[in-house]
């Protein structure tokens, strides 16, 4: 997964990011938006754009937000 959002999204919804993302990766979701692994890139067009820094490469994920990796990752399971 090349890049995950995390939780200052929740709530925040400004969709910067989703206008910025050239191959349409990234999805709304009920709580926060949520970047497709499948989709994606890897450009990093959204990064910079995040008005809340919310978006990270994976290995980049701050610990204490690790766990938005694998609820991304659920999200595009269902």
């Amino acid at each position: 997964m090349p890049f995950v959002i995390t939780s200052p999204c929740i709530g925040e919804k400004a969709a910067d990011c989703v206008e910025t993302c050239p191959v349409d990766a990234i999805h709304e979701g009920p709580d926060q938006y949520y970047i497709d692994p499948d989709l994606c890139i890897d450009c990093a067009a959204c990064e910079p754009v995040c008005p809340v820094s919310a978006i990270f490469q994976e290995d980049f994920v701050p610990e204490d937000e690790k766990d938005f990796i694998q609820k991304n990752a659920d999200f595009f399971k269902k």
